[in-house]
């Protein structure tokens, strides 16, 4: 079982990013999904999740307005769109999987983890 996240890179403040992330060795179209990031030297947070059928989503204060998750049930795809984008947005970010249809910003509702891909934010 494989999430793999992509679509990280150097930005200048102020501008945007498309993150991605997809399924593989098994479908996660009944469960909910999120996004989580790493800063250098800090604790992994949350940053959005969403709910199987695309409802129940819900952001950490930073990232409301600014963020937007969705998902394409099809393509077992999430994607993290980030705009607005502050020097204190850089981190790693992984997505992962929770075990049920709905979510909330807990690390241990998630047992599926990508990779991570890193966002680099420039001033």
């Amino acid at each position: 079982v494989q999430l793999q996240a992509s679509g990280g890179g150097l930005v200048q403040a102020g501008g945007s990013l498309r993150l991605s992330c997809a399924a593989s060795g098994r479908r996660f179209s009944n469960n909910a999904m999120a996004w989580f990031r790493q800063a250098p030297a800090k604790e992994r947070e949350f940053v959005a999740t969403i709910g199987w059928r695309g409802g129940s989503i819900y952001y950490t204060n930073s990232a409301k307005g600014r963020f937007t998750i969705s998902r394409d049930t099809a393509r077992d795809t999430v994607y993290l769109q980030m705009n607005s984008l502050k020097p204190e947005d850089t981190a790693t970010y992984y997505c992962a999987a929770a075990r049920k249809a709905v979510a909330g910003s807990g690390r241990d509702e998630y047992p599926y983890w990508g990779k991570g891909t890193l966002v680099t934010v420039s001033s």
